[in-house]
């Protein structure tokens, strides 16, 4: 045993100080090893939409029904069912509602107390006693332990169990038990939580989403181009900011930023309503029916317009600052005629749709006026000072990256950048040259940098690059030729709105491409899979989420409300359980509300795209690979233990 190797024996002793310890953890790692692997979820482009992903998270995209149905068979109704899965999705709403309807309300708490401990079993099936422990609430760890523990052979202990009941109900506590049993069998319906980008942007509650992020016990997300952009705004990047404060405007949620994140608008607002106050702002309609009052609608254009402006004045001086981001024909601000009240794209002349300018000399068309200059600071300085901002983007770097490999499966926003023969595109990166995985790897360095870098240069290189990745045709969170934000809004012909998707999207059937993607992430072609978002899968024209035979599978369905008529659904879930993996495709949630008066669910049609032969098992996966590794670690501590050369109780 060489001396580094001694070392580390040394150092894992501290934490197994005897050989009784290191065996019994051998043990319990071998049992662990043993058991099926836990239910994953993956999901994308939640964009804002809480309730729908909240319901989600409730209902374990479809597992929660699962273990009802393993736990009662035909010994329960189907309204029987329907009503106690609305329970759990909802204890304090649905108890409510139950309690108000009951002619004997302990009779009641009795009877769903024992239906929840049995859901509560059969959910921990799967989970060590420990596991199952730490999972439990601590107020109630103790009687839910007892009670869970039942077995039916020891008759003689039905008084004991009763009385354990009767006691919760005598003492007031029947309502917050059956509350921590329902969320305990929500935490063991999902253990873990694959978020594959874009939950900022367009839905009303962003914020929401994230809060229950923060409290979510396993989780991991791979940022989205609606991510990085509000990760660069709350560093105080002027192009990011640009963006969010304009997106924000344009589909009426303006309160997100003042509301929730407590900032300051009405500088800006005073601005808008000054500088446009004679302008009907024609192209400027807010998206989607956000139910503003007339006032509200009015300032929402406003500003809307006047973000939009600002943002064209601020990207030209990010386009002349770094050349090799290839974006300067997104400067079209020179390129219109005032007089004619045209503008030239990609050499065609086109009228445009709104021809009112108050704020652009055409002498010089990207100067900010004083007015814009100061509205921008101002803004800058609300942006970084915002606590809810920076705790919430900061979850987007402890458990985010921009792509992660997990038990065979690639996990990335948007695409791996491809040149038109299938090749991995070559990107510029502040002069070197990056493809596929070392482009990915780059790119996150960069971002991360942008938030901790230690080189004031740097910095600022990470926080402009979030912009850049935010609309950058190499960018592999973007993945489209340009950001035509200045076609949508001002010019009427479809042609010059036109944004190219990268090859990637045409290639997902060729085997040969994706393999070559998988290799260069040093993935095994024959057993991997993608699984990417991003692009919203038009599944009422019959486009087909699964591509490449089960390889690549995309699953942005819609979450977004203002998606959903291109999708024809509200979204899609990927559920990877022991049995293989599930695509769920859901209709729309008419409300939480609804859901719990009506026991209305997300209805969902469920999709086999692999079954496994043999269950999976917690050895077969990336967790049972590393606890292979720490019982190799603890039986060469266990050796040493026994030659001598470590002695126990070592401090």
């Amino acid at each position: 045993m060489d001396a580094n190797e001694k070392r580390y024996l040394e150092l894992l002793a501290r934490s197994f100080p005897t050989a009784a310890q290191a065996s019994t953890e051998i043990v319990n790692l071998n049992a662990i090893l043993n058991l099926p692997k836990g239910t994953e979820v993956f999901a994308s482009d939640i964009h804002g939409e809480f309730e729908a992903f909240s319901h989600i998270l409730r209902n374990g995209s479809g597992a929660v029904k699962l273990k009802i149905e393993d736990a009662f068979g035909d010994s329960l109704s189907e309204e029987e069912k329907r009503s106690l899965a609305t329970l759990i999705y909802y204890p304090r709403e649905k108890m409510e509602i139950e309690l108000e309807k009951a002619e004997d309300k302990d009779a009641w708490y009795a009877k769903t107390i024992l239906r929840l401990v049995a859901v509560s079993k059969q959910s921990a099936g799967k989970y060590t006693r420990s596991k199952v422990r730490k999972a439990l609430p601590e107020e109630y760890a103790y009687i839910i332990e007892e009670l869970m523990t039942e077995s039916n052979l020891a008759v003689d202990k039905k008084a004991y169990y009763d009385a354990i009941i009767r006691a919760v109900i005598s003492t007031g506590q029947a309502e917050p038990l059956i509350e921590a049993l329902s969320k305990l069998i929500m935490r063991l319906s999902l253990d873990h939580l694959h978020l594959v980008g874009d939950i900022y942007d367009r839905g009303p509650a962003p914020h929401l989403i994230m809060d229950t992020l923060l409290r979510f016990h396993s989780l991991d997300i791979q940022w989205g181009n609606h991510d990085i952009v509000w990760m660069g705004a709350s560093l105080g990047q002027r192009g990011c900011i640009a963006h969010v404060v304009r997106n924000c405007a344009r589909y009426g949620n303006l309160s997100i930023l003042e509301d929730v994140y407590g900032i300051n608008i009405l500088p800006l607002a005073s601005f808008a309503l000054s500088a446009y106050a004679d302008d009907p702002c024609v192209a400027f309609g807010l998206k989607g029916n956000p139910q503003l009052s007339e006032q509200d609608l009015e300032l929402n254009i406003k500003i809307q317009k006047a973000m939009a402006i600002m943002q064209f004045k601020v990207e030209a001086q990010l386009i002349a600052e770094y050349p090799s981001f290839g974006l300067e024909d997104r400067n079209l601000l020179h390129r219109i005629d005032f007089d004619k009240g045209t503008v030239v794209v990609d050499g065609v002349e086109y009228e445009l749709v709104d021809k009112v300018f108050p704020t652009v000399d055409p002498s010089d068309p990207y100067r900010l006026t004083d007015e814009e200059e100061e509205v921008m600071q101002r803004l800058e300085l609300a942006f970084k000072s915002s606590e809810k901002l920076q705790r919430h983007m900061r979850l987007f770097l402890e458990v985010g990256s921009l792509y992660k490999i997990s038990n065979g499966t690639l996990l990335f926003h948007a695409c791996a950048p491809l040149n038109e023969d299938g090749t991995l595109k070559e990107v510029d990166v502040f002069g070197g040259k990056y493809k596929g995985r070392a482009l990915y790897d780059v790119l996150e360095r960069y971002v991360r940098a942008g938030f901790y870098g230690a080189n004031p240069e740097v910095r600022k290189r990470g926080r402009d690059l979030m912009w850049w990745l935010w609309l950058g045709e190499g960018s592999p969170l973007f993945a489209k030729s340009k950001m035509a934000t200045f076609e949508l809004y001002l010019i009427a012909e479809k042609a010059a709105r036109k944004e190219v998707k990268n090859p990637f999207y045409t290639l997902l059937d060729d085997e040969k491409v994706v393999a070559g993607i998988f290799e260069d992430f040093g993935m095994d072609p024959a057993t991997s899979r993608i699984v990417c978002g991003h692009v919203p899968v038009k599944v009422k024209d019959g486009e087909d989420p699964v591509k490449c035979g089960g390889k690549v599978l995309c699953i942005d369905g819609g979450f977004s409300r203002a998606y959903q008529p291109t999708t024809g659904i509200a979204g899609f879930t990927l559920i990877s359980n022991s049995y293989g993996f599930i695509l769920a495709a859901h209709e729309p949630l008419e409300s939480a509300r609804a859901a719990v008066e009506n026991e209305l669910d997300i209805h969902s049609s469920q999709r086999v795209v692999q079954m496994v032969g043999e269950r999976t098992l917690v050895a077969d996966t990336d967790t049972g690979a590393r606890l292979k590794e720490q019982i190799a670690d603890l039986e060469k501590l266990l050796d040493a233990y026994r030659q001598g050369i470590i002695p126990e109780g070592l401090k």
